[in-house]
C-alpha cells in the first residue's frame, strides 16, 4: 500500500526542488524567447548568409536531443574547448539555445502569417524595417503566437527534469534522493507526477482558450 508519510516528511526537500524547475524554467524561457526572436528575425533577413545562419541554428539544435546538449555543455567543454562551466550554467545555456531553436520557429512563422499589407503600410508611413518590425508588425503577430508559445514554455519546464543528469537539484533529483533513503519510489514519483499536473493541466487549459479566443 502506498505510504503517503513518505512525502510528508519530505516536503522541503520536494518544496525545493519544485522551487529549483520554476526557476530554471523561467530563465530558460526569458532567454529562449530573446535568443528566439533573434534568430526568427535572421531567418526572415533579406541577407541570403543571414537567413542561413538563422536556419543553421535552427536545425543544429532542433534535431539533437535536450538530453545530449546537458551532457556537451557540462561535460565536452572543459574537455573540447577548455571553457569550465558550472553545472547551473551548463543546465541554462543547454536549455535556453535548445529552446530557443523551437521558439524561433514559432516566432518566425507567426510573423510571415501576418498580412504583407502590414509592412507595406509601414513603409509608406516612412518606417525603417526596424521599427516597422517592432512597432507594427510583431505587437500584432504576437497575439496569434501565444497559443504556441505558451505550449512550448510548458514543454520546457516538463524538459527541465533532465536536468538531474548533471547534478541539478531539481524536482527530479530531490525525487531520486528521497527515493534512495525511504526505497519508496512509487510514492514519491507519484508525487512528483501530481505536482507536475497540478502545474500544467490549467497551464494547457489557459493555452486552448487563448488559442479558441483568437481563432
Amino acid at each position: 500500500m502506498f505510504d503517503w508519510s513518505v512525502i510528508t516528511q519530505n516536503l522541503d526537500l520536494l518544496g525545493w526542488g519544485l522551487l529549483v524547475t520554476l526557476r530554471y524554467t523561467v530563465i530558460a524561457c526569458l532567454l529562449g524567447l530573446v535568443i528566439g526572436l533573434v534568430i526568427a528575425l535572421a531567418q526572415l533577413s533579406p541577407l541570403r548568409v543571414t537567413r542561413m545562419a538563422g536556419m543553421l541554428f535552427v536545425e543544429f539544435f532542433r534535431n539533437v536531443p535536450l538530453l545530449v546538449w546537458l551532457l556537451w555543455s557540462y561535460y565536452a567543454l572543459p574537455i573540447f574547448a577548455g571553457i569550465r562551466i558550472s553545472r547551473e550554467a551548463a543546465g541554462i545555456l543547454a536549455l535556453s539555445l535548445y529552446g530557443a531553436a523551437y521558439y524561433a520557429e514559432i516566432l518566425r512563422a507567426g510573423i510571415q502569417a501576418l498580412d504583407h499589407g502590414q509592412g507595406d503600410a509601414a513603409k509608406a508611413l516612412g518606417m525603417s524595417p526596424l521599427q516597422a518590425m517592432y512597432r507594427i508588425i510583431l505587437p500584432q503577430a504576437f497575439r496569434q503566437m501565444i497559443p504556441p508559445l505558451a505550449g512550448q514554455t510548458i514543454i520546457q519546464m516538463k524538459n527541465t527534469t533532465l536536468l538531474s543528469v548533471i547534478t541539478i537539484p531539481d524536482l527530479l533529483y530531490q525525487a531520486s534522493y528521497i527515493s534512495s533513503f525511504t526505497y519508496r519510489p512509487m510514492e514519491v514519483y507519484t508525487a512528483v507526477g501530481i505536482i507536475f499536473l497540478i502545474i500544467l493541466v490549467p497551464s494547457n487549459y489557459l493555452a486552448r482558450r487563448l488559442e479558441l479566443r483568437n481563432h
